[in-house]
């Protein structure tokens, strides 16, 4: 890329994600479904070597249709408004494609908010709350703000507990887990958790839904946020939180896509398609890579059935890859290769001197793991890729997320990517966190990986 082309860039992306900008008129029609991922990409009949690329998924203004069209149905919530609607338009994007689809539904917690406030004084910022745990109700929960790391008795009081600093994923992260379970065994009637990270934003933290919840109601403040509140809990000044809304639990589909070659075992390919906001980088890079596979796979018989699962329940420490796990996939004996297509798989790297400022590159904070079986082959794919190109031997302690229990349940052949960008578990995980020219070298490797990990098409 040339500077011109590099200052460019950074003037259109200077913003930093999350600002409110005006849409384009482009991203509007992907939204609303007026932009089909056809006429993303114009015709090229007739052109040479490019000109199927945009029909097989490795143009780039196809990928950055797909992930305009995903980021166009906006939070991604298990089961709420923008998680359905991406499962029924993937549902017509395959069956179009040539595969049989069904639906594979299961229960989650949900949290419809009507407020999420910590106030104190003059100061009164919105929080993020999980569905897993009490509401305070309108009225909210009022008593004295003290830090956690300060020891003693906290009866009554809102506990602030300050996380340290990192790319956050999960509650389950004894780092987060233990300093919430002992501000709460010391009495505190909710806790307020400061995640410390690149951003300053507050980062969403995955939890179980197959686990009590805690107890009494808990937050997540923003880091930019916190200096007030840090200041009150020091002198123990008093503060409100409000954790009002609807509570309950709702039902959630897996997206399972299946072509049936009459073969004796199949390739799986797998993506969640959840998450706590609008996840363009988490969710939809990933998603882009397997959608752009699928149409791949479509056409190249690699003498094994495809089948494909969009996921859905994710933030619920990956339950909807466990009930696909062990409920639908094809079992190990039948099974020739399990793919996983995880979080980050294409999200943008940021310059952090100051304010972040973009770059035309990946972040290279991705893993790619293989089985030993077939990590020779796929090392070369992934030459170049940055932080790919590392490619680990599959063991329980490298694979992340789904690709973990996976490897637990005996599938002997598996490639697996995960990964946490700056945006990670933000609402800032906008457009401006990934593109399609970013997906295209992601989704190109896993095709050339996949391809000679089964010995490449089959004649005729």
């Amino acid at each position: 890329m040339t500077l011109t082309a590099t200052w460019k860039m950074h003037e259109t992306l200077k913003s930093p994600p999350g600002a409110r900008l005006h849409p384009s008129r482009r991203s509007l029609m992907a939204a609303t479904g007026v932009l089909g991922l056809a006429a993303a990409a114009p015709a090229q009949a007739g052109q040479g070597a490019e000109s199927g690329a945009a029909s097989d998924g490795l143009d780039a203004a196809w990928l950055q249709a797909v992930l305009e069209r995903y980021a166009g149905f906006g939070e991604k919530a298990s089961g709420g408004p923008g998680d359905e609607t991406c499962g029924a338009w993937l549902e017509g994007e395959l069956s179009r494609t040539g595969y049989a689809c069904r639906r594979q539904s299961f229960d989650v917690p949900f949290l419809d908010p009507k407020a999420l406030t910590l106030a104190s004084g003059e100061a009164k910022v919105p929080l993020v709350a999980s569905p897993v745990a009490p509401t305070t109700g309108p009225g909210g929960l009022t008593g004295p703000l003290r830090l956690a790391s300060e020891g003693g008795d906290l009866t009554g009081a809102i506990a602030l507990v300050v996380l340290p600093y990192r790319r956050w994923v999960t509650l389950a992260d004894p780092q987060a887990a233990r300093p919430l379970e002992d501000a709460l065994a010391r009495g505190a009637a909710a806790v307020v958790l400061v995640t410390t990270g690149p951003t300053g934003e507050a980062i969403a933290l995955n939890v179980s839904a197959r686990k009590p919840g805690p107890p009494r109601p808990v937050a997540i403040l923003a880091p930019k946020d916190a200096a007030p509140f840090l200041a009150a809990a020091a002198e123990g000044r008093p503060a409100t939180l409000t954790i009002d809304g609807r509570r309950g639990t709702r039902s959630v589909y897996n997206l399972i896509a299946r072509l049936d070659r009459k073969a004796a075992r199949t390739l799986i390919l797998t993506t969640p398609r959840s998450g706590w906001f609008g996840c363009a980088a988490e969710r939809g890079s990933g998603l882009a890579v397997w959608l752009s596979l699928a149409h791949w796979l479509a056409r190249t018989d690699l003498g094994v059935n495809v089948e494909l699962a969009a996921n859905s329940g994710h933030e619920f420490e990956f339950l909807g890859g466990e009930h696909y796990l062990e409920h639908e996939a094809p079992k190990p004996g039948k099974t020739a290769m399990w793919v996983h297509v995880g979080a980050s798989a294409a999200a943008r790297d940021w310059h952090e001197f100051g304010a972040l400022r973009p770059l035309p590159s990946a972040d290279a904070q991705r893993v790619l793991t293989a089985t030993a079986d077939v990590i020779d082959r796929v090392r070369p794919a992934f030459a170049g890729v940055s932080g790919l190109e590392a490619t680990l031997v599959a063991t329980n302690a490298t694979a992340g997320g789904e690709m973990t229990n996976v490897l637990k349940a005996g599938y002997g052949t598996t490639i697996g990517l995960y990964g946490i960008h700056r945006y990670f578990h933000t609402r800032a995980d906008d457009m401006r966190c990934t593109s399609g020219e970013l997906v295209r070298p992601v989704a190109a490797a896993f095709r050339a990986a996949i391809g000679a990990s089964l010995g490449g098409p089959r004649a005729g």
